[in-house]
């Protein structure tokens, strides 16, 4: 055999091999990855950060336009997502983290110091400078995280207007569940929800006050959890209530959710009072050692016909059928709820009375926080509100400008000053 065609055979032998290992590494389908499948493939050398994100950002570019789970897309996720290939290459200790490489969304009220704008989806916040990551942003950093950018949400939490619809920021536009595009994502981290469900990311955190993680978490059916309140610091996170605003994430599966949630529980000094006394109950060890696929058995669930929760109407109960036998396979028992003691009463003190105490602390707490940005277009509530009566164009052709904030205005005149509340807040450090 001449020296030329044993060179052609080494190419051809070079050239299939390499064929084939181009073909095993797409065999991989981020498509509905857990973290673990993510992180498999990060191993195998099935997948880099950078492909990873890559593949990201063209869900994004296809289907953002109409789902608007998206505001802003972070520069330097490529950027941040080569640096991640580099140190698993080098097989940096940060590396073996269990988020280290994987992309997430961050609800547009978390906090970023780096080239995303924080605006709780309102444009009087838009080039406003925050002065430090959010407590929760520096834990993710520190596990190896990749912020691919901000997710949509119901803007100021669902505190511009009761008459928006869910999931509608001037920013972000009108977000639409993927599963019932005519349907409610539910809110106020309705984009967190819906670009998880979409595959557009695998990971996002929400916020929560009062339903706004669990409700968008359920209505795009994903997994959500609402952590207790000071379990993960606020710090840095556009607020409504130091009583009841947590942090938590949004996924598609239970073990994914529970990665995150390890990752940034935790004492924060910028959230010291809610942190410390709730970072004593954090098990050793995390939560990840509680994850059982048996876990269902032995569990009593209930199944109300309730409108505000639960399966209202046979059609409803009917849909989720399969979901319920399902259940009923993996041990869990169900029982019928028909009745709820007092329900009436539960649910008037949710409109009399939380209703009442998150206005007065949201004026409060907003304006520590607008008072401590580097620079911000606005400085108090009454400010954001003379700015959107300024550039109400921006808003016009989407909500009527008749209720287009008639809660800020609300809470921003209708407002009784509490002194408990400027003791804690005065405590969480922006």
């Amino acid at each position: 055999m001449t020296i030329s065609n044993v060179l052609k055979c080494v190419l051809l032998c070079v050239f299939l091999f390499e064929f084939s290992f181009a073909v095993k590494r797409h065999q991989f389908s981020i498509r509905e990855a857990t973290i673990q499948d993510l992180q498999h493939a990060f191993k195998q050398n099935k997948l880099t950060s950078r492909e990873l994100v890559e593949f990201y950002l063209r869900e994004i570019q296809k289907h953002n336009p109409v789902l608007h789970g998206v505001i802003e897309v972070n520069p330097d996720a490529i950027k941040d997502a080569v640096k991640a290939d580099q140190e698993r290459k080098a097989k940096a200790p940060l590396s073996r983290f269990p988020l280290h490489g994987i992309p997430v969304l961050l609800k547009d009220n978390i906090a970023t110091k780096d080239k995303l704008n924080t605006t709780a989806g309102s444009y009087a916040l838009l080039g406003s400078e925050v002065p430090r990551d959010a407590g929760v942003v520096t834990r993710l950093r520190n596990a190896g995280v990749i912020i691919l950018g901000k997710a949509s949400l119901s803007e100021w939490s669902y505190y511009r207007s009761s008459s928006a619809p869910s999931g509608w920021s001037a920013r972000g536009g009108q977000g639409v569940n993927p599963y019932l595009p005519g349907s409610s994502t539910c809110g106020s981290s309705s984009g967190s929800a819906i670009s998880v469900a979409a595959n557009m990311v695998a990971v996002s955190l929400g916020t929560e006050t009062s339903g706004s993680i669990i409700c968008p978490s359920s209505a795009n059916s994903v997994v959500g959890i609402k952590p207790t309140v000071g379990l993960t610091s606020r710090a840095g996170v556009v607020p409504i209530s130091p009583r009841q605003d947590t942090v938590g994430p949004i996924c598609r599966t239970v073990s994914d959710a529970v990665y995150v949630l390890d990752a940034i529980v935790g004492f924060d000094r910028n959230d010291a009072t809610a942190t410390k006394k709730a970072s004593k109950y954090i098990p050793h060890g995390g939560y990840t050692q509680f994850l059982n696929p048996d876990g269902l058995r032995g569990k009593r669930l209930g199944i109300t016909n309730y409108i505000a929760f639960g399966f209202p109407g046979f059609n409803y109960s009917q849909a989720f059928s399969s979901s319920f036998k399902t259940l009923r396979q993996r041990g869990a028992l169900l029982v019928k709820i028909q009745k709820i003691p007092e329900y009436d009463n539960i649910t008037r003190l949710l409109v009399y009375g939380e209703g009442i105490a998150l206005a007065a602390e949201f004026k409060i707490a907003l304006n520590a926080y607008l008072k401590h940005l580097v620079t911000s277009p606005v400085r108090s509530l009454s400010e954001v509100i003379a700015f959107n009566n300024k550039f109400s164009e921006l808003v016009s052709s989407i909500l009527h400008y008749a209720y287009a904030q008639i809660l800020l205005i609300q809470f921003c005149f209708l407002f009784f000053r509490s002194n408990f509340m400027v003791e804690v807040t005065s405590r969480r450090r922006y």
